[in-house]
């Protein structure tokens, strides 16, 4: 099932494929128009049709937070206390902060950093409600300093509702797809409008994010999820695992081995088949990795580099620190052979919501950078304009802007 191919005949698994939004934008359009001039009206119509809503609120009620508090395991909440530690700690390492230097020139240069004021978090809650994905959102904003902060998730469970009621947010609204990000991103009666919008999604999320980009802001617009594992001698049980863990997502998703090893590669194939006989998600598992998966035999550990860095995954696994340095575009890295992805989904700090789809080409994972903005400030003293002003008055006239040159010259007395 799994295949096993020489690098000069994987090319369709190195060359990235289009991300075709083109007909999810045509669909999310008229939602998008019908929520921006209806509102409330248009969400509750398109979340009865398309999310499976009963009732008449978009909001979760008082007994449905109780009752979701008496189903949650005490293990559960442990996990949450675990995993909220570990992101918000990395998520403080992450923050920038406000920096001032003065010049001996006169300039007095700095940037102030001031958080956004409201954000709306998509949980997707379709074949797996993701809680975690609340941690990785919130979390970040929160150590941003973000005040207003919303859920939207189309049938939100007890661990999603506990999870957010852990970190404090209450305003948490039952409704997804594309009517989730028109709500979040033109305001309605109910949901507010917000200034940026994370969070994963299936196709008709990120058409819907892509088309309101500009009047509200984005993390990016994701692609299936994917998986590059760098290995020249491993455990295959451990590769094999980590490539069904990534696989179990959708039947788009994509794990990718590259390796220099024969061996190493029919061992993983071996494994790969084994652990899918038990695997309760196999039906998934096994399209993804019959359609988008495969393990790349590579003349050179130099080749599979290169190969990993064209492919810009969401993930990538290596197992040798020495390759680190070669390393350009990579969403989120695990390095040796005790960090396996799934670590990096739930609690060891760094984010789990990542660009795909060779988005890591200019980007990496969701972190309080997304929630402030670096706000440049300068002063200058007498002396320091006076310096500045040949250069000021010669380029502001160079490009016919008169009264730029004056502006200067006024203060030189």
């Amino acid at each position: 099932m799994l295949r096993i191919l020489p690098l000069d005949q994987a090319q369709t698994f190195i060359t990235r494929k289009a991300v075709r939004l083109a007909e999810a934008e045509q669909t999310v359009a008229p939602i998008l128009d019908a929520v921006r001039k209806r509102g409330d009206e248009a969400v509750l119509e398109y979340a009865r049709k398309f999310d499976g809503l009963t009732g008449s609120g978009l909001t979760i009620r008082p007994a449905e937070w109780r009752a979701a508090e008496s189903q949650v395991t005490a293990e559960f909440m442990a996990a949450l206390v675990m995993a909220a530690k570990n992101i918000r700690e990395y998520a403080e390492l992450q923050l920038p902060q406000e920096t001032w230097v003065r010049f001996p020139d006169g300039r007095r240069l700095g940037y102030v950093i001031r958080p956004l004021e409201s954000m709306g978090a998509y949980i997707p809650a379709g074949r797996y409600p993701l809680p975690s994905t609340i941690l990785m959102t919130v979390i970040p904003a929160q150590v941003a300093g973000v005040k207003a902060i919303c859920v939207t998730s189309p049938k939100p469970n007890a661990e999603i509702l506990m999870t957010a009621k852990f970190l404090g947010v209450e305003n948490v609204f039952r409704v997804g797809g594309a009517q989730a990000i028109a709500a979040l991103a033109f305001g309605t009666a109910t949901i507010p409008r917000v200034d940026r919008i994370v969070g994963p999604g299936n196709i008709y999320v990120a058409a819907a994010k892509k088309l309101v980009a500009g009047e509200v802001g984005i993390d990016f617009v994701a692609g299936p999820t994917e998986i590059v594992i760098i290995a020249e001698d491993a455990d295959p049980r451990h590769l094999a695992a980590d490539m069904l863990a990534q696989a179990e997502h959708d039947v788009e998703a994509s794990a990718i081995v590259l390796t220099t090893s024969r061996k190493l590669a029919e061992e993983i194939a071996r494994e790969v088949a084994r652990q899918l006989e038990t695997l309760p998600t196999a039906p998934v598992a096994c399209e993804s990795i019959r359609n988008n998966s495969a393990v790349i035999l590579c003349p050179s550990v130099d080749a599979a580099i290169e190969a990993s860095n064209r492919l810009a995954p969401e993930h990538l696994a290596i197992y040798d620190e020495s390759l680190l340095p070669r390393i350009q575009h990579a969403g989120s890295v695990f390095l040796g052979a005790h960090s396996p992805e799934a670590a990096g989904d739930y609690a060891s700090g760094p984010n789990h919501v990542l660009p795909t789809s060779g988005a890591a080409r200019v980007r990496g994972g969701l972190s309080p950078v997304d929630f402030v903005k670096a706000i440049s400030v300068q002063e200058l003293t007498p002396e320091g304009l006076n310096k500045l002003a040949p250069a000021i008055t010669t380029l502001a006239r160079a490009e016919g802007l008169e009264a730029h040159a004056r502006s200067v010259e006024v203060r030189l007395g």
